[in-house]
């Protein structure tokens, strides 16, 4: 059966084919690779044609497919059961490994997805500050609840819309959204409402490609968050010990007052968190009244899996000085290579996480995100897919590098890189 085949099967049962909607390639025109198997650094897909993965399933994979300390450790877990809807030792397992770099946060709460994690610090959010509205900023993705698929109005003032069939204009209008990297936005906001329960940020965005916050902004994004009262959100799901080993913590040393994670905390299995100080987290049901369930949350499986991948990390402290050596040189021999060939191309990198864009221009928001050519993009993607590199089917999407990856593979990719730029 050819990809093709596969998808137009999937089409079939499953809406859309896909069951997320960026796999469905429809940012390149193109459809969707079916993966068969991974190992390591690579990827084959149900034609046997095998590719070097930028994608790593979009983050978790810092140590690449198949790793064998977390294939052990599944399997030793499974033994005993895949799931109980009881405590296990595991969680705590976890949660001591996950907060004890991290000064500011004191208990951690495990779900399932980032979704999860971020609608569930909001709903803490707004219990802990008895305020209503929430504060985000345009091109950060924070799940898909409905109070986060909002999209900027005509006015940095003015009450926003909805993102999304389904959501209601009432849930959309609790929302405010400001523009990434910009303070005097968030002051405007600030200044026309005084009921903002929380700012909700990804320190380093990686939903509009790879967007860093700059220090200074992030500062005194969180000094206005004090003076008014207003709880500041770190959405890690994707940066946590992806961008360094604490994440942006590690890059920016910003005490949140919530923090998300995902991704590498579950080693590639379904597993997302969020944590704060005992204050705000004491409000969570059964000790407080702030009710945020899950029947498989903290599943045996998935912590087994995170404690194998964090211990690796923290027993490796060289780990991200290699990783983002790595993601340093593919990012500036894409951008000499391009330069060559009188291609615009920003390139940008933070510890394993790498992005780039079409554009001469700088990339500080999503508004200048969105002036990159994405039409050259969809054609450099093919070519890449032509030339056995598998990279995120969208311009504003985020690349990865695994722990499995080394001069070699940087090698193969560069030559593919500039067999694809030849070609366009």
């Amino acid at each position: 059966m050819t990809n093709l085949e596969a998808f137009n099967e999937a089409c079939k049962f499953i809406a859309g084919g896909v069951n997320s909607p960026v796999r469905a390639f429809s940012n390149v025109q193109s459809h969707p690779l079916f993966i068969a198997k991974g190992k390591g650094a690579f990827i084959t897909d149900i034609e046997n044609k095998t590719y070097i993965d930028y994608v790593q399933s979009w983050g978790p994979l810092l140590f690449g497919h198949c790793d064998k300390k977390i294939q052990k450790a599944c399997k030793n877990a499974l033994k005993n059961g895949s799931s109980f809807g009881a405590p296990t030792l595991l969680e705590t397992e976890l949660a001591k490994l996950i907060l004890e770099n991290f000064p500011h946060l004191s208990k951690i709460r495990f779900v399932n997805s980032g979704t999860e994690a971020t609608m569930s610090a909001i709903r803490l959010a707004r219990a802990f500050t008895k305020k209503n509205k929430i504060l985000k900023f345009e091109g950060c993705y924070h799940g898909h609840s409905d109070s986060l698929l909002v999209s900027a109005g005509s006015g940095a003032s003015t009450f926003n819309t909805p993102s999304s069939l389904g959501v209601l204009n009432e849930f959309a209008q609790q929302t405010l959204v400001a523009t990434y990297n910009d303070i005097e936005s968030v002051k405007i906001l600030f200044e026309n409402h005084k009921d903002i329960a929380c700012v909700i940020i990804e320190p380093i965005a990686g939903n509009m490609g790879l967007v860093p916050a700059k220090q200074k902004f992030l500062e005194e994004l969180a000094k206005l968050c004090k003076e008014n009262q207003t709880l500041l959100i770190f959405d890690e799901v994707m940066s946590g010990f992806r961008a360094s080993f604490l994440g942006s913590f590690g890059i920016n040393q910003i005490k949140a007052d919530i923090v998300t994670f995902g991704k590498v905390i579950g080693g590639g299995l379904p597993a997302a968190a969020f944590a704060s100080r005992d204050e705000i987290m004491n409000l969570l049901s059964p000790k407080g009244g702030v009710y945020q369930a899950g029947t498989l949350s903290g599943n045996p499986l998935a912590m087994a899996a995170g404690i194998a991948s964090i211990t690796q990390a923290k027993n490796d402290p060289k780990l991200f000085i290699r990783l983002e050596k790595l993601a340093k040189k593919l990012s500036k021999g894409m951008k000499s290579l391009a330069k060559e060939r009188g291609i615009p191309l920003k390139t940008r990198y933070v510890g394993s996480m790498f992005g780039y864009f079409f554009t001469d221009k700088k990339v500080r928001n999503y508004q200048d995100a969105l002036k990159s050519d994405l039409s050259l993009f969809a054609k450099f993607h093919a070519k890449m897919l032509e030339n056995g590199i598998y990279l995120a089917p969208s311009q504003f999407e985020t690349s990865f590098i695994c722990s499995k990856m080394n001069q070699e593979t940087l090698a193969l990719t560069l030559e593919a890189v500039n067999k694809s730029f030849k070609s366009l």
